[in-house]
């Protein structure tokens, strides 16, 4: 599994890191929430590690309704010393799959961590994406429009795939500097702009039926009709 892990007690980080790697897994570790929040929006990881409690401006619930407000169905298990009943209820509802009260025992970590990614595959999330003639492979990260491979950078994919789970709706500028560059306001810049006409070049110039559709003054739809 791709863990991504955002803890800013070092030693517990380590400790949880070194666990999940000796496991298999390859994790990534940030210490703050808004960094944690940045990378967390990308969508690709299959589970998510959260500390209720976290410097850098955003706090794990904060991390939490980002997340489900973008739509980002990844599972996250929060790790907390508020471990009442109330706040379990509250993280929980917040939308975190599951809540972990510290201290804990890694064994019990791993094991919950390992159920969630169960049921996340058992809910059936596609990993190939159909609009129209395109294909988009979310687990390979590769892309085709017909039978034509379609070579993206990095960031042109996360677009790409962003649009491409919220298919037929009109994404906004905001929840596209948010979720793919981690921007949480709207500051002065052609970015999007930059990065959609390359995408359009990329996916519509040699189709007849282009895909990428702009909702002017709002933002873009990724649809076949």
């Amino acid at each position: 599994m791709r863990c991504l892990l955002i803890e800013d007690d070092l030693a517990t980080a380590e400790l949880v890191r070194h666990g999940l790697e000796r496991a298999g897994h390859v994790v990534q570790t940030c210490h703050e929430g808004d960094t944690g929040l940045r990378l967390a929006l990308d969508g690709s990881w299959d589970v998510v590690v959260l500390d209720r409690m976290l410097p850098g401006g955003v706090d794990g619930l904060g991390v939490l309704a980002a997340l489900r407000g973008h739509g980002i169905a990844t599972p996250v298990i929060v790790l907390s010393a508020l471990s009442s009943l109330d706040e379990r209820v509250r993280g929980l509802r917040s939308g975190g799959d599951d809540y972990l009260g510290k201290p804990f025992a890694f064994d019990e970590l791993l094991a919950r961590i390992e159920a969630l990614a169960r049921r996340a595959v058992q809910r059936g999330e596609p990993d190939v994406i159909e609009i129209g003639d395109l294909r988009v492979d979310t687990r390979n990260r590769r892309v085709h429009r017909g039978t034509q491979a379609i070579a993206l950078q990095p960031r042109e994919y996360q677009l790409l795939e962003y649009l491409a789970r919220h298919q037929g709706m009109v994404v906004t500028r905001r929840m596209l500097l948010t979720a793919v560059w981690g921007y949480h306001f709207d500051p002065e810049t052609n970015v999007i702009d930059v990065q959609i006409s390359r995408l359009r070049n990329k996916l519509d110039r040699d189709f007849p039926t282009p895909l990428i559709h702009t909702a002017r003054g709002v933002g873009y739809t990724l649809r076949a009709e």
